[in-house]
């Protein structure tokens, strides 16, 4: 996966720290981690779209 834009030190701080977190979790842990994961991803791309729906004008429900 292309990589266009450097992460801070902080970012890569806090993947470090979440690493060590998720090493720590047992099989179950993680998959419940994962699904709960890819909702908040899914919510944050629809809160996306909604914002950007707003700032261009464009109304509708798609």
């Amino acid at each position: 996966m292309s990589n266009p834009v450097e992460l801070s030190l902080e970012q890569q701080f806090n993947i470090r720290s979440f690493e060590t977190q998720v090493q720590k979790m047992s099989r179950a842990q993680a998959q419940e981690f994962l699904i709960k994961l890819y909702e908040q991803m899914i919510r944050k791309e629809n809160m996306y779209k909604e914002f950007l729906k707003h700032q261009w004008g464009i109304e509708g429900n798609s």
